[in-house]
């Protein structure tokens, strides 16, 4: 092909060349590159199969590579035909000679504003055979020359990922992408010419996609989601439908790989929604970046399992994107899945119709067929100041990879006592309390009526309930002068919350239902008295508020002020 259109090229300049003079010259205008040295690279590569290559200073650092002159009538049919043959960059245009400086290619050729058409003898480059695996360094380099830009910069990408290539992934085959060609060839037993024959090519790309051998990537047409992209269907199959996702699940050729194609209606608000439901499930662990604005998000999480990419866009009244999750520790694979994934994923017709929701994805602990994630251990716990500092137990907040407040707000631990089984927890990010504790002075009333607030069922329930008991004994089992011992039934979510009097006045913190190992009557639980949490908390540098009594408020009242001050406490991996 190159032989054929070079002859038909030559005769074409031979029956311009008498006229050019007389007619209004222009240049083909291919290049421009910031390095002296890189153009003259690409002079070579153009020179060995153009005729009429040509280099120009542009200045402020830049030089330009053209071709011509030539006559403008003809010059547009030249920039077409070029074009067409992938001889020439497809942005190449037209230029005239003014634009251009001191001639830097050939050598010693005069000024581009000295319109002259010469036809010159040129050695035409043989066809180069795809499968020979020994051309000549003149041949390798002609075969070069017909890459396109993307092909140039896929080689730069496969030379840095073989460990030679350091550089910018421009397409621009200067110096360093030649070192680095040398450098892999030495490492490959190929003589070292610094320019890949096509074999060498084919043998770098080879090893560059070894990785992905058995992941099977094609493109698919997702018609019913209205998304095509590409897959790596050795990895993942269609599973089902379950709006918003069309799910792709595990083969079992890689462990945990799954992919989701999110389709569904949508504007701004259900966007933001979508990204704030992404982070509550399984598959989107919390550690990693996050980035969100109004027509789109990107969330990156990792855990000890998985890795997980998920992003998505509002277009055209429709939200779309994927997911892709991959098991930790795989990471050239999973970059290299979800760069074909990114750079082949394209809405198309059709959205998902919000009303397919599989039958076995009906569950409060699932979202669209998937997991939502879930504290280790839940408990209660009170705000004691308008900082929304809160007192819980020790054992909810033990060996916690992460602690929430409210399940929206992260906290610390300040300070804790294990021999009262007390934590004091501060939050992280600001936080105002609905309402805080006025902590009991004196000593409550034996047999009065008590209250505990308490997220009883691990926050299934959006608020606090409240239990109501009596006040048996202002000690422990033991004699502590500590605990108070209460005839009340909770259950395991209310250890932490709150103990009130029948004015809302906090008398102290109930405890996990615990005896030491006893089995003790669903009735009887313990608290750690006001006394004691005025003690940790001052030491923690908290003030906490103090009363000596408050009115007897109704019902209805203790339990709105009880549960305003009554946080959930969440313990996570």
């Amino acid at each position: 092909m190159v032989r054929k259109f070079l002859f038909s090229m030559i005769a074409t300049l031979m029956i311009w060349g008498e006229s050019a003079l007389a007619q209004d010259s222009v240049y083909v205008q291919i290049e421009a590159q910031p390095s002296l040295s890189v153009a003259e690279d690409r002079l070579r590569d153009y020179a060995a199969i153009l005729p009429d290559v040509n280099g120009f200073d542009l200045g402020r650092g830049w030089y330009g590579i053209a071709l011509g002159p030539y006559p403008r009538d003809e010059a547009g049919r030249v920039l077409r035909s070029l074009r067409a043959q992938r001889l020439i960059p497809s942005d190449s245009y037209l230029e005239g000679p003014d634009r251009y400086g001191q001639r830097i290619w050939p050598i010693g050729a005069g000024p581009a504003t000295v319109p002259s058409i010469t036809v010159p003898e040129i050695a035409i480059a043989p066809e180069p055979d795809p499968q020979a695996a020994d051309e000549t360094p003149r041949e390798a380099r002609a075969s070069e020359a017909l890459l396109n830009r993307e092909e140039r910069e896929a080689l730069q990408i496969a030379l840095r990922w073989a460990g030679f290539y350091n550089s910018s992934i421009d397409g621009a085959f200067g110096r360093g992408t030649r070192s680095a060609m040398s450098a892999w060839q030495q490492s490959n037993g190929f003589e070292d010419t610094g320019i890949l024959t096509t074999a060498q090519r084919a043998e770098l790309f080879r090893q560059y996609n070894a990785v992905l051998e058995g992941m099977d990537i094609r493109s698919i047409r997702e018609t019913r989601a209205g998304i095509a992209i590409d897959l790596p269907l050795g990895a993942v199959a269609f599973d089902r439908y379950d709006s918003p996702f069309a799910h792709f699940e595990p083969t079992g050729a890689v462990d945990s790989a799954r992919v989701l194609l999110i389709s569904q209606p949508g504007d701004q608000d259900r966007l933001a929604g979508l990204y704030e439901i992404m982070q509550t499930l399984d598959i989107v662990p919390l550690d990693g970046p996050r980035d969100r604005n109004r027509d789109r998000f990107t969330l990156t999480g990792q855990n000890s399992r998985i890795v997980s990419h998920t992003e998505a866009r509002l277009e055209g009244g429709a939200i779309k994107g994927f997911v892709l999750v991959w098991p930790a520790g795989d990471e050239e694979r999973r970059t290299r899945v979800l760069a074909a994934m990114q750079s082949s994923f394209a809405p198309i017709d059709g959205v998902l119709d919000p009303a397919v929701i599989a039958e076995d994805s009906q569950s409060v602990d699932l979202l669209a067929g998937l997991a939502i994630r879930k504290p280790k251990l839940t408990a209660s716990g009170f705000f004691v100041d308008r900082q929304g500092r809160v007192v819980t137990t020790d054992t909810a907040v033990a060996n916690c990879g992460r602690i929430t407040l409210n399940s929206d707000y992260n906290a610390e631990v300040m300070t804790t006592d294990p021999s009262l089984g007390v934590a004091v927890l501060r939050a992280t990010q600001p936080l105002a309390p609905n309402d805080i504790a006025q902590f009991r002075d004196g000593t409550p009333r034996l047999q009065s009526e008590i209250a505990v607030a308490g997220f009883s069922f691990g926050g299934v329930l959006p608020s606090a309930t409240m239990t109501f008991g009596r006040l048996s004994d202002l000690s422990g089992l033991n004699g502590e002068d500590t605990l108070s011992r209460l005839a009340i039934s909770t259950l395991d979510g209310d250890a932490g919350g709150p103990v009130l009097d029948d004015g809302g006045a906090v008398i102290g913190m109930l405890v996990p239902h615990d005896a030491g190992g006893r089995q003790l009557p669903d009735d009887v639980n313990f608290a750690t008295n006001s006394a004691a949490l005025q003690q940790v908390l001052s030491s923690a540098g908290v003030s906490p508020q103090v009363t000596s009594g408050l009115a007897r408020l109704d019902p209805v009242d203790l339990t709105a002020k009880a549960t305003a001050m009554t946080v959930l406490v969440s313990c996570w991996e």
